[in-house]
C-alpha cells in the first residue's frame, strides 16, 4: 500500500518507516510534520493510508483527518504515544473519519516489537478493507443459552464504522429514557477501547450503555455494545454470544454477522440501522433484515463521515429509507412507538 506518515517528531517518523519498509508490502510516499502540511500533501498525492497523529502544532491530527474526509478522503489511523492516555482524542478522530488507532512503535527498542507487530496488523485489516476482499459467509454458530429464553420484544440493531462516535452520539441522544426497544450496536472498533466507548457513549443519552456479555438478553430502554474483536451474534434463544467464526473478515465484530443472526433468530419487532462507514460490511445483513419485514434505515451520502456502507446498502437496496443523521433517532422513536413487526 502507498502509505503516508504525519507526526511532528522525527523518531516517531523513522520507527514507522522501518516498521512498513520492512514488511516488505508498503511504501511510504511521503511525510508531514503537522497536519496543515498533511492537507497539503494529500491533495497534490493522496495515499492508500495515512498514519495520524493526534497533538501536533498548526493543525492537530483531528482537524487535519476532519479536512482531508471532507476534500480528499482516504483511510486514516490515528498513531499515537498512548491511546488509552488520549481516549477522548481519538473518539473525536474516528468522529471526523479516522478508522482505528494504534500507539506508535519505539525506534531501537527490542522490548517495542509487540508495537510494531501492532502497527502492521492494523495496516493489514486496512489493506484488506480497500481490497473489499471478500470472507468467509458460513453462518454462525448459536450462542449457547444459558436460563430461560428471554421473550421478544422490539430490538433496534445499529452497524457502524468511520465517523461512528459523532453518528452514535446524534442518534443515542435522540431516543428517550423511556425507550421502548433494546438496542445493540456493532462497531468497527478495537476492543481496547470498547470500555471507555460505553462510558463515553453512557454520558450523552438517557439510556443505560454497557458491553454485551455471554448470555445477555436484549432488554428494552438499554444500549449494549459488542465488547470483543470476536463476533457478536444473536441465538435463537435470544441472547447474545461471541463467535469466533469467519476468522478472515477484514472487521471484528462484523456487522453483516450480527445483522443476519438477528434476521434468522430475533421473533419480535426488529429494525436495522446502517450508518458511516468505509466498506462494505452491513449491506448483506441490511438487506437480510429487510428480506424478514424488518424496517431498514441508512443514513444518507450528505451526512455521512464516509459514505461507503450506507452507500453499499443503497446499491443492494437494502434500506427501506435513506434519511440524514439527525432524522435517524426521531424515525425510530415513531418506529418503535408503533411496534411494526415483519
Amino acid at each position: 500500500m502507498r502509505i503516508a506518515i504525519v507526526n511532528d517528531m522525527l523518531l516517531a517518523i523513522e520507527a514507522m518507516r522501518r516498521v512498513l519498509t520492512q514488511d516488505g508490502r508498503h511504501e511510504v510516499v511521503w511525510t508531514a510534520r503537522d497536519g496543515r502540511e498533511a492537507v497539503e500533501h494529500c491533495q497534490r498525492s493522496r495515499p492508500d493510508l495515512i498514519l495520524m497523529d493526534l497533538v501536533m502544532p498548526h493543525m492537530d491530527g483531528i482537524e487535519a483527518t476532519r479536512r482531508i474526509m471532507a476534500k480528499t478522503p482516504c483511510a486514516i489511523v490515528i498513531v499515537t504515544a498512548s491511546v488509552t492516555d488520549h481516549t477522548a482524542k481519538v473518539f473525536e478522530a474516528m468522529g471526523a473519519g479516522a478508522l482505528d488507532a494504534v500507539n506508535t512503535p519505539v525506534l531501537g527498542n527490542a522490548a517495542d516489537s509487540h508495537g510494531a507487530n501492532a502497527l502492521l496488523a492494523k495496516v493489514d485489516t486496512i489493506r484488506r478493507l480497500i481490497a473489499d476482499d471478500p470472507w468467509e459467509k458460513a453462518h454462525s454458530p448459536a450462542a449457547a443459552a444459558h436460563g430461560r429464553p428471554a421473550q421478544p420484544g422490539q430490538l433496534v440493531v445499529i452497524g457502524a464504522s468511520a465517523g461512528w462516535p459523532a453518528a452514535l452520539v446524534k442518534v443515542l441522544s435522540g431516543l428517550p429514557a423511556d425507550f421502548a426497544a433494546a438496542v445493540v450496536i456493532i462497531q468497527h472498533v478495537d476492543a481496547q477501547f470498547a470500555a471507555g466507548l460505553a462510558q463515553w457513549l453512557g454520558s450523552h443519552t438517557p439510556l443505560s450503555v454497557r458491553l454485551a456479555e455471554e448470555g445477555d438478553p436484549p432488554r428494552a430502554g438499554q444500549v449494549l455494545l459488542a465488547g470483543r474483536d470476536h463476533h457478536l451474534v444473536l441465538s435463537r434463544a435470544a441472547q447474545l454470544g461471541y463467535s469466533r467464526a469467519a476468522a478472515d473478515c477484514a472487521y471484528r465484530p462484523s456487522v453483516d454477522f450480527f445483522f443476519k443472526s438477528v434476521a434468522e433468530h430475533w421473533q419480535g419487532a426488529a429494525v436495522g440501522v446502517l450508518l458511516t462507514g468505509m466498506g462494505r460490511d452491513g449491506a448483506e445483513g441490511l438487506l437480510a433484515l429487510r428480506a424478514r419485514g424488518f424496517p431498514t434505515i441508512a443514513q444518507d451520502e450528505s451526512t455521512s463521515a464516509v459514505y461507503g456502507m450506507p452507500k453499499a446498502a443503497a446499491e443492494l437496496q437494502a434500506a427501506g429509507e435513506i434519511l440524514a443523521l439527525d432524522k435517524i433517532a426521531p424515525r425510530l422513536v415513531n418506529v418503535v412507538g408503533q411496534k411494526t413487526k415483519p
